[in-house]
């Protein structure tokens, strides 16, 4: 069971899309408000990543021994890695009143609204898939091979998106400052609720 708090807002979308870069911006504007959950991996580091601020880095057989414990509350697979969020992480977010902001994709979307945790789901959107093509190439991260799976991935993935009542709002990012104003009001209008929840439980 998670300890109660504000519910948490949950950022999915198509790697490419520029939820990561909605989502920095978010924390940076307001870090009092917002703490983001950090997510575990199998994976290794890249250049300049940190362990407990871009992930937890760990091994296969211990995230299975934890996620065989209920540990976590969604995990998934990509490319022989393992992603999740354990119980613990949005713990120590909500613990301290903030609003817990995820970064998760749609296999976790899906485990998550099988929880009690209640969270704001929002989608975005790239422009298109020839855009979103164009950002991955861009970043010059991966082989060939790599990149033709991720669009796959992303396909259905926008897929689901778009499918009415799968989030409560899908932001279109063909232009990042709109779409961050779009997304910001987008958290006003349910904020409201979830500082009310927040003092609730404070006063409780």
């Amino acid at each position: 069971m998670v300890q109660k708090g504000p519910r948490p807002l949950v950022l999915c979308g198509p790697s490419g899309s520029g939820k990561s870069t909605l989502l920095k911006r978010l924390l940076k504007d307001f870090p009092d408000r917002y703490g983001f959950s950090v997510s575990h991996t199998t994976r290794k580091p890249r250049p300049g990543e940190k362990d407990g601020v871009h992930y937890y880095f760990t091994e296969k057989e211990t995230m299975l021994q934890a996620i065989e414990k209920g540990d976590f509350i969604e995990t998934a697979t990509f490319s022989g890695n393992m992603y999740g969020t354990s119980k613990r992480a949005i713990e120590e977010v909500r613990r301290t009143g903030k609003v817990c902001v995820l970064d998760i994709d749609v296999e976790g979307v899906k485990q998550m609204k099988a929880t009690d945790l209640n969270p704001l789901l929002v989608f975005v959107m790239p422009p298109s898939i020839e855009e979103l093509e164009r950002r991955l190439r861009t970043r010059n991260t991966e082989n060939e091979e790599a990149l033709k799976k991720r669009l796959e991935v992303a396909r259905r993935e926008i897929e689901y998106g778009q499918e009415p009542g799968n989030f409560h709002i899908i932001i279109m990012n063909d232009n990042l400052d709109k779409a961050y104003v779009e997304l910001r009001e987008f958290i006003e209008e349910n904020v409201k609720d979830i500082a009310q929840d927040a003092n609730n439980t404070s006063e409780n």
